[in-house]
């Protein structure tokens, strides 16, 4: 699964690259953020803004804590490192490409919620897929693996599908947003799991 989840990742980042420089793709996420923007709905609006504000990384950072808390507290160090080098890395690298793309919002006509720095890619979808994939990967061994599964991607699809329904992101934003957290979430993966085999190696 990491090496076909990683081709998924470069594939998705490269193309949503691609979308900024090329016009008609441009025109196409455009017009799927105001065709979703008509048909809101008050209880969908109430849930998308709920969303918003779970993904944001004030809430992330209290969770992924108590995660972190959770597996010192079962002296898995290993699993510590991997979540926070995780959520560093891919905070890190979604504000870095948001400097240097620096791609525009949708109008703030379509905004219904408070959103801070350029569009490209989308910080809640690399937060929400952030904490996806570490969960889908470190529970590989665990009883309810496939419903862990299940949880994950349903959270990182409707964290990034809020974000397009809020107005305050086009899809080619979160589609790359997921994109960095398959890439440096599972090369992370790749690097715990060589380290993990030599250690067990050793003992």
């Amino acid at each position: 699964m990491p090496y076909w989840l990683l081709g998924v990742g470069f594939f998705l980042f490269f193309f949503n690259v691609l979308v900024l420089f090329i016009p008609s793709l441009i025109h196409f996420d455009i017009v799927i953020v105001e065709w979703i923007s008509q048909h809101r709905t008050v209880h969908l609006n109430t849930i998308a803004i709920i969303l918003s504000a779970m993904g944001g990384i004030p809430f992330v950072l209290f969770l992924t804590s108590l995660w972190c808390f959770h597996q010192g507290w079962y002296k898995k160090y290993t699993n510590v490192v991997f979540i926070g080098l995780g959520l560093i890395g891919s905070t890190a690298t979604v504000w870095l490409l948001k400097y240097i793309f620096s791609r525009p919002r949708p109008p703030e006509i379509y905004h219904l919620v408070q959103s801070y720095g350029a569009s490209f890619p989308s910080a809640h979808s690399v937060y929400a897929a952030t904490l996806g994939c570490l969960a889908i990967y470190l529970s590989q061994k665990h009883s309810k693996h496939q419903l862990i599964c299940v949880c994950a991607v349903t959270w990182l699809l409707m964290m990034g599908i809020s974000r397009v329904y809020l107005g305050v992101h086009f899809p080619s934003d979160v589609l790359a947003g997921w994109s960095i957290a398959f890439i440096w979430i599972t090369l992370l993966y790749l690097l715990y799991a060589k380290f993990s085999h030599r250690k067990q190696i050793n003992f």
